[in-house]
């Protein structure tokens, strides 16, 4: 069987970072439910091979918080600059400072392979696969886009990514969906 090790990176999806979180289940709890469905076949391929999503079961999906809102033309936004990490360039944040967070309708846990990660040295354990991330999709929204500026520093290779080539309609729909929703900043 398979392993799925919980990756350093995702352990950043806490309450209150604006990243979806977990309730009540241990980032253990969430790999190993991302393992048994990884082993049975349960999975659809990511941007590129060697990257997985996985559909959370439904009796768990109350268990993880959206962070996001939609935008109308009085919500109050902020903009700063951040890291991820020290070794990352700096991005432009965009915060929703009020509105209602939305309901999720499932959930993805997105898993990278071994060798996937050993490409830039992000594996953090020495299992097959790791949780890298998880997110919460609002009942509105079919697809959740990759954020644009995580498949920039994935086509650019850039420091925090992972090489990927998206076409310009993938692009475009990361954009119109950022366009529509924002993080809310609690």
């Amino acid at each position: 069987m398979q392993t799925v090790g919980v990756s350093d990176f995702v352990r950043r999806q806490i309450k209150g970072t604006g990243k979806t979180y977990s309730t009540t289940l241990t980032f253990q709890e969430i790999a190993s439910i991302a393992e048994k469905k990884l082993h049975n076949g349960n999975f659809k391929n990511g941007y590129r091979d060697g990257v997985v999503l996985i559909d959370v079961p439904k009796q768990h999906i109350n268990l993880f918080i959206c962070p996001l809102t939609k935008l109308k033309e009085s919500t109050a936004l902020k903009a700063q600059m951040v890291k991820r990490r020290e070794d990352e360039e700096p991005y432009i944040q965009v915060r929703a400072l009020d509105g209602e967070p939305l309901k999720t309708s499932s959930v993805e846990l997105i898993l990278y392979r071994k060798d996937v990660l050993e490409e830039t040295n992000e594996n953090t354990t020495e299992c097959q696969w790791e949780l890298i991330a998880f997110q919460a999709i609002p009942e509105e929204v079919k697809n959740m886009p990759m954020g644009p500026v995580t498949m920039m520093r994935n086509q650019l290779q850039l420091p925090g990514g992972t090489k990927g080539f998206y076409e310009s309609e993938k692009w475009a729909e990361s954009v119109k969906f950022w366009q529509r929703f924002a993080v809310l900043d609690y």
